[in-house]
């Protein structure tokens, strides 16, 4: 489902009732989702402009459940980006452990390029 709907962003092309069915889909599944499909999924809505609360909501609840640390800078950038770009709030505990992890990646970032 992730890759399905990044692709139909991606390539601009909403079809709001495919996005709505997807979104149903995605909410069953929402335990087997990784922070990439996270990530790719929360981009993917808010690039094409469909809001699915639901979803947004079921996707912060699993992102909660994932180790932070394995959180890349761009899966950050992303979800951060999509829920605000939607107008959908992060649960402020998640947002706090996301900004905290994107200045812990940042600054190990910084600290191997001195090495």
């Amino acid at each position: 489902i992730a890759n399905t709907v990044w692709a139909y962003a991606k390539a601009g092309h909403l079809v709001p009732n495919l996005f709505d069915a997807f979104s149903d889909r995605a909410i069953e599944i929402v335990d087997t989702f990784n922070i990439q499909d996270i990530s790719n999924t929360v981009w993917a809505y808010a690039k094409v402009g469909h809001y699915s609360p639901n979803l947004f909501d079921a996707l912060s609840k699993k992102a909660m459940t994932e180790k932070i640390n394995n959180f890349n800078s761009q899966s950050i950038a992303n979800i951060i980006w999509a829920y605000d770009k939607i107008g959908h709030s992060l649960p402020p505990e998640l947002l706090d452990a996301l900004q905290q992890q994107k200045e812990a990646a940042r600054v190990e970032s910084s600290s191997s390029i001195l090495r």
